[in-house]
C-alpha cells in the first residue's frame, strides 16, 4: 500500500458521512476545476461504495512536475483530466499502462490513444473574460481579438494565466503561436504585454477577478464565463477572431498501481451515462458523440457549431514543443 502524502486534497470523507473501513483505496491525480470535481467524486462514491476515493488536484504543470518527482515511487492510481499536451510526455507515457475503459471505443479516433495510454471524453476551451459595466465605466471597445489588446487603453486591466504553471495559460499561447505562426505569435504576445496587469497561476482566477470588475478582461475558461453568466455577474464570454485555443482533458491507468481492478473501475465510472450527463453541467467541450452543451452554455453564447471558433491544433505539436514554449515565454515574460 502506498503512504498517501498529506497535502491538500479532496476526499470523498469530505463528502458524505463517515464511512466504515473499505476494502479499496485509489488515489487519483487530476487538474480538473475544483468546482467540477466534487460533483463528480459524489457519484462515483455512489457508484463505487466500496471504494475510498482520495484527489489530489493540482494545476497542469505542477501535476506533471510532481508525477516526474514521485517517478521512483508513484503515488497515484489514476490520472485523471489532465491536458493531453502534457500527458503525451514522453515520460509520463512510460508511467501509464494500456487500458480501454467501458465506452470508451465511441469516441472519435482523435480523442484517445492509439496504443490505448489515454482517453479523453472532454475537454476545456479558451475565452475572453469581458465585464461589461467595467468595460463602459472605462470608455473601452469591446475586443474581439487578441490584437484589439493592444490598445494602450487597456493597459493593466487584462489579466492572464502563466502558461509554466496553468494549462490554461499555455492553451492560449499555443493557439496564438499555432494559428498566427511562430514569429507572429510571438510579436502578438509582446505587442499585449505592456498591458498585462498580471500573469497568474491559476487559469480560473483572470475571469474571476474579471467578473468582480478588479479588471476588465480576463483571459481565462470558457467554462468560467459560462458559470459566472449563469451567476448573474455581468460578464461577457469572447471567443478571440482567428480561433480560440482548446484542450483535451485526459485520463489514464498508472502503471504501477496496487489497486488495478478499482483504477479500471473509476476510469469506466468517467465514460458512464452518470459521468457524461454531469459533464453537461460543466464542460463546453464534449467529445462523445451525440451529446449537446448545456443550455446555460448557449444562454452565454457558446455556438451550437464549436468547430466554427476553434482553431486549428496539432496537439502533438503542442506536445514536443511545449518546453520550447514555455522557456521563450518565461524569459520574454517572466515576471
Amino acid at each position: 500500500m502506498k503512504t498517501w502524502i498529506q497535502t491538500t486534497t479532496l476526499s470523498l470523507a469530505t463528502l458524505a458521512a463517515a464511512v466504515p473501513t473499505l476494502a479499496d483505496e485509489l488515489t487519483v491525480y487530476t487538474a480538473l476545476e475544483e468546482e467540477e470535481i466534487a460533483a463528480y467524486i459524489e457519484a462515483a462514491k455512489a457508484a463505487m461504495p466500496d471504494t475510498e476515493i482520495n484527489v489530489l488536484r493540482l494545476s497542469t504543470g505542477k501535476l506533471g512536475a510532481r508525477l516526474l518527482a514521485e517517478a521512483g515511487n508513484p503515488q497515484a492510481d489514476v490520472i485523471w483530466g489532465w491536458a493531453v499536451s502534457a500527458m503525451m510526455d514522453p515520460q509520463i507515457l512510460e508511467m501509464l499502462e494500456p487500458y480501454a475503459a467501458k465506452g470508451v471505443d465511441v469516441l472519435p479516433d482523435t480523442f484517445r490513444d492509439a496504443d490505448g495510454k489515454w482517453f479523453a471524453p472532454i475537454g476545456y476551451m479558451g475565452a475572453f473574460c469581458v465585464n461589461t459595466a467595467r468595460l463602459e465605466e472605462k470608455g473601452l471597445t469591446m475586443p474581439t481579438s487578441w490584437s484589439d489588446l493592444e490598445d494602450p487603453a487597456f493597459k493593466g486591466e487584462v489579466l492572464m494565466p502563466d502558461p509554466n504553471s496553468s494549462g490554461t495559460g499555455y492553451l492560449h499561447v499555443n493557439a496564438v503561436l499555432q494559428s498566427m505562426g511562430e514569429e507572429a505569435g510571438w510579436a502578438q504576445l509582446e505587442a499585449v504585454d505592456p498591458n498585462m496587469a498580471q500573469y497568474t497561476s491559476s487559469g480560473s482566477k483572470p475571469c474571476k477577478s474579471a467578473r468582480v470588475g478588479e479588471y476588465t478582461v480576463g483571459i481565462s475558461l470558457a467554462f468560467t464565463a459560462m458559470q459566472s453568466i449563469e451567476e448573474g455577474y455581468p460578464l461577457a464570454m469572447v471567443f478571440p477572431e482567428g480561433g480560440v485555443g482548446y484542450e483535451l482533458e485526459a485520463s489514464g491507468l498508472m502503471a504501477s498501481t496496487d489497486n488495478p481492478e478499482a483504477a479500471k473501475a473509476f476510469l469506466d465510472w468517467t465514460m458512464s451515462d452518470e459521468a457524461i450527463d454531469l459533464y453537461q453541467q460543466y464542460k463546453a467541450l464534449i467529445t462523445v458523440p451525440g451529446v449537446d452543451a448545456s443550455q446555460a452554455a448557449e444562454a452565454a453564447g457558446l455556438p451550437s457549431d464549436i468547430s466554427t471558433i476553434l482553431a486549428d491544433i496539432d496537439f502533438v505539436k503542442a506536445a514536443t514543443d511545449q518546453t520550447a514554449v514555455k522557456a521563450t515565454w518565461k524569459e520574454k515574460f517572466g515576471r
